[in-house]
């Protein structure tokens, strides 16, 4: 329901909204000082609004009187004066009940009350009162009373009208009155409901909010404040916050309300710590601003204060994984390439060295694929902690993906020293990894790049330099480490030109796949046939086999070149009896690399290519390096029973060039072992060479197994194997790795010496 009401000039009305304005500002100062006892700023604002107050008194109809908790005068209009016949400051600090002696208005409703005034304050109200003058005469008067707020210096309003006759009263006195009880009705509702919002805004607010003195002295505080700081109203009304401010964070509150006062800034937002009474670190925003008087001075502050201590917590979590490698902990390559930058400042500056790391596990990817990614994983952690507890703190290890690791080294005298750092990385390799009942062996390959204060390679330049570095330290083997020079960038450039062009080769049909004739030793005969891949290359003439496979190992197009290796091979030995006559059918041999042999996809690549091309799996031989088939044994028995199924037989290459293991050997039993070229051409120590190539065609016959011998090129090379009962061999001495049609024709020439047609 809302009331209107009506003056009959503007005057009134416009008097009744500054009273209105008045009053909300005199009450909010009342708030912020009364706790305190510092009623001074109230009648500071009296005073200073003098020419405002009084209006408001003035334009009241009848005495108007303002009453402390007790019902002691604080200020009245000029009007009292008239009815009273004293001087106001004569009644100023007196209580009401010398001007009405017999009001019988309980004095506890000038007292204020616990509760926030929800509606406009009732009035109370007597008639016909005996007002006692100066003169000791009675004036009849007629008394209201409104209560303006709680707990302050004047809590009640009263308005004295000098009464009349019943009967004389006129329809304008009786409106002239209903007009004065409907503004002081409305001034007492605008009061309540200004105080009621302020309340509401403050007391109810969620966000932690303070008033303070121009001194930081606490005034005010609402109860989420409390929340924040674990502290009691009691504990911090009066106080300052510098005995609950984190130590390091004292004097930056004072730095900001001087900047205030000063007139620098009129809003500030800025972060401290405050110490929760458990202890606790609270992180906090405060924004503060101030009340000033109409001089610009500083009246108080109010702050309003919010806890970012989860949020900072959450900043700095996520900074954190922004930066640093979620698996290892290790930093990343954004925190990576920040200490780079940074590290070549100061190279510069002192005129130092530095010295970037790039180390790659080898035969990682193994571990994934026989013992899967949890361990391969578990693996990696334990070797960061291992880097961790050799690096340097003047230096970064960073995780750069999968199984590369950088290492930046700083303040280096010489490029000796990067190379000591890299020995103390592979020596913290030595010793195995154990995870359960799995033990590992892991050993890295790293390309180290140093660089002086006048270097201008980029970031990208020195990773990209150390890992061409690294890739020479692979190409020489297990362990080793290489460090950068002009002329590996070079070979590096030409190696990723290669890779281009060996995938375009492979898909544009370049590649081809050679056979070189497998020799039965006792009869001379045609057994078998070992593919061979070669790349004639269209510029660069025939590119050589050890020249392009290792680049293809180096990449997942290794396992490309295994499947068309496969294909082919498998499609041409299918057709060699309608191809040749021949009836007695040779046999194929396909060369795995490590990366084919510990792929999950072999058997199902193998079985396709078998059921396209129709050819008897006994007639597939595929041949392993000794390294590769014992890099994970269990491994190798899970693959070798697969192909056992099929009828494919394994040939084990590289005999004893490797750490043979007699029993690995015995419970592995492949159908072929071939001797290595080097015991069949030794270079050195012939007769201890004779020794062991007698040795081991004895054991692969005492085995039950077929020995082949590799690179047989003289005809005493053949005497002497025969002698030694080994069963095959393959050499220039027979033919070297031929196409595909002169290898039919071999075969045709074997059918015609035989008499077959």
């Amino acid at each position: 329901m809302t009331t209107e009401l009506r003056f009959e000039n503007d005057d009134v009305a416009t008097k009744l909204e500054r009273t209105t304005v008045f009053i909300s500002r005199l009450l909010t100062f009342t708030v912020v000082v009364g706790h305190v006892g510092e009623s001074e700023y109230f009648m500071g604002c009296l005073e200073d609004n003098a020419a405002l107050a009084r209006d408001v008194l003035e334009a009241l109809p009848g005495a108007i009187l303002l009453l402390d908790a007790d019902g002691v005068i604080g200020d009245a209009s000029q009007h009292l004066e008239e009815l009273s016949g004293y001087a106001l400051t004569d009644l100023i600090g007196q209580n009401i009940k010398k001007l009405l002696p017999r009001l019988s208005v309980d004095s506890t409703i000038f007292a204020c009350t616990d509760s926030v005034l929800s509606t406009p304050p009732p009035i109370w109200t007597e008639r016909d009162l005996g007002l006692l003058r100066c003169d000791g005469s009675e004036l009849v008067v007629d008394f209201k009373c409104a209560r303006l707020n709680r707990d302050k210096r004047f809590s009640t309003v009263v308005s004295l009208a000098e009464a009349g006759e019943p009967n004389e009263h006129t329809s304008a006195d009786l409106a002239k009155e209903n007009q004065s009880s409907e503004i002081e009705a409305a001034v007492a509702a605008a009061i309540a409901q200004s105080e009621q919002r302020f309340r509401l805004a403050f007391e109810g607010n969620m966000a932690p909010m303070v008033f303070s003195s121009s001194a930081g002295v606490f005034l005010e505080v609402n109860e989420s404040y409390c929340q924040m700081s674990g502290r009691t109203r009691e504990e911090l009304i009066g106080r300052d916050s510098k005995h609950f401010t984190y130590p390091e964070d004292i004097g930056i509150s004072e730095e900001v309300n001087k900047r205030i006062v000063s007139g620098d800034a009129d809003q500030v937002r800025y972060s401290k710590r405050f110490l929760h009474k458990n202890g606790r670190i609270v992180m906090a925003e405060v924004s503060i601003c101030s009340a000033r008087d109409e001089n610009g001075k500083t009246l108080y502050f109010i702050s309003s204060v919010r806890d970012i201590t989860e949020e900072r917590a959450l900043a700095t979590q996520l900074s954190y994984q922004a930066l640093h490698d979620p698996l290892t902990g290790l930093a990343n390559r954004a925190l990576f390439d920040d200490r780079l930058v940074q590290a070549k400042s100061r190279v510069e500056r002192h005129n130092e060295l530095g010295a970037v790391l790039l180390l790659d596990l080898d035969d990682f990817k193994g571990v994934n694929d026989v013992f899967g990614h949890l361990i391969g994983d578990q693996l990696l952690v334990s070797i960061a902690k291992r880097f961790e507890k050799v690096t340097r703190t003047s230096d970064t290890i960073c995780r750069f993906g999968g199984d590369e690791f950088l290492y930046l080294a700083e303040g280096l005298t010489s490029p000796d020293e990067a190379e000591k750092i890299a020995g103390r990385l592979l020596t913290a390799l030595d010793e195995p990894f154990t995870f359960d009942d799995v033990h590992l062996e892991q050993h890295a390959s790293v390309g180290i790049v140093v660089w002086d204060s006048k270097s201008t390679n980029t970031n990208v330049e020195l990773i990209q330099n150390a890992d061409a570095s690294m890739y020479e330290a692979k190409r020489r083997g297990h362990g080793h480490l290489v460090v950068f020079t002009p002329e590996i960038r070079q070979e590096a450039v030409s190696r990723f030109a290669l890779v281009l062009e060996l995938r375009q080769a492979l898909t544009s049909g370049e590649l081809q796949m050679h056979y070189q004739p497998i020799i039965d030793l006792s009869t001379s005969e045609v057994v078998g046939f070992e593919a061979l891949m070669r790349w004639p290359h269209p510029e660069r003439g025939w590119v050589p086999p050890d020249v392009f496979i290792p680049i293809a190992e180096q990449s997942d197009l290794i396992l490309e070149l295994g499947a068309f290796a496969m294909h082919e091979a498998v499609t041409a030995a299918s057709a060699w009896e309608s191809q040749s006559n021949v009836t007695k059918l040779p046999y194929v041999t396909v060369n795995l690399s490590a990366h084919q042999f510990h792929d999950r996809d072999l058997i199902p690549m193998i079985e396709r290519e078998l059921e396209l091309s129709g050819l008897d799996p006994e007639r597939l031989i595929l041949e392993v390096t000794e390294s590769v088939a014992l890099l994970d044994i269990s491994e190798t028995m899970y693959v070798m029973e697969h192909l056992n199924r099929l009828n494919i037989g394994i040939a084990l290459d590289d005999f004893g060039t490797g750490y043979s293991s007699l029993s690995y050997l015995a419970a592995l039993r492949p159908r072929i072992i071939k001797i290595d070229q080097s015991f069949v051409r030794p270079k050195h120590d012939l007769k201890r060479s004779n020794t062991l190539l007698e040795a081991i065609v004895t054991l692969g016959n005492k085995l039950d197994m077929i020995v082949l011998a590799e690179g047989i090129e003289t005809s005493d090379q053949l005497e002497h194997l025969s002698e030694l009962h080994c069963d095959l061999g393959q050499g220039f001495l027979w033919s070297p790795a031929v196409p595909n049609d002169e290898a039919v024709i071999m075969l045709s020439e074997v059918a015609k010496n035989r008499g077959e047609k």
